[in-house]
């Protein structure tokens, strides 16, 4: 029934801050930039490696989304990395600060949190 997951959609409160953020900072190709001006809103699609991956809107006055403490819905959006360190140095040297990096119980693998400009819980899940 399914084939895969087409696109995450992400709602921004300050859309030139976000877009640098998935752009400049996660490394994010823009495909698409337009702007709805009968919503007042941007639709930005972006991709990774060559496949869509996330739509960011803007809309004017968005209400706030609980993160923490953890609320129902989405949790988090996880990226895979080759090497966590090296990342996680690169995401330093742009401003952004990381949670310690910790070990998956289960699979021995090493993965960080961070957030986006908005609060939104991010994870880099080493392979």
């Amino acid at each position: 029934m399914l084939n895969g997951i087409h696109h995450i959609a992400i709602i921004c409160s300050d859309y030139p801050q976000s877009k640098w953020f998935y752009t400049e900072v996660l490394g994010l190709k823009v495909e698409r930039e337009v702007f709805r001006r009968e919503r007042q809103s941007y639709k930005l699609d972006l991709s990774l490696n060559g496949k869509y991956v996330i739509e960011l809107f803007s809309f004017p006055d968005p209400p706030k989304r609980l993160s923490r403490p953890e609320a129902c819905g989405l949790r988090h959006l996880a990226f895979s990395v080759k090497d966590l360190d090296k990342t996680v140095d690169l995401l330093d040297k742009k401003g952004v600060d990381t949670e310690e990096i910790r070990i998956d119980e289960w699979t021995g693998k090493r993965f960080v949190f961070f957030s986006d400009p908005d609060g939104l819980p991010i994870e880099f899940y080493e392979m």
